[in-house]
């Protein structure tokens, strides 16, 4: 199946490698990936003793859960640029080809 490609001016193809997968084990959630997303991507979610997601607003208590970490909001936004996997200092990121 042919992938999503991109000609560059300088006439050589480039293939994209879109967000696929943030390994929430590894993650520190410390910000740094959506810092350098200017696509709105990503958020910082809490996860709770069950290993449950929770959504975090301004007025959420830190003992509601166990750790923070980074979560794939928008996956439709991403341009495959992989800022995020380049500034993550936790080898994070899974990227992947778009099939066309």
């Amino acid at each position: 199946m042919p992938v999503f490609t991109v000609i560059l001016p300088s006439g050589e193809p480039w293939v994209p490698q879109f967000v696929t997968n943030i390994d929430a084990e590894k993650c520190i959630g410390c910000g740094r990936c959506f810092k350098v997303c200017a696509r709105d991507v990503l958020t910082l979610m809490g996860v709770n003793e069950d290993g449950e997601y929770i959504a975090m607003d301004g007025d959420d208590d830190d003992d509601e859960y166990e750790k923070k970490v980074m979560a794939i909001a928008h996956a439709e936004n991403c341009i495959g640029c992989e800022a995020c996997a380049n500034i993550c200092p936790r080898d994070c990121y899974t990227h992947g080809p778009a099939n066309v």
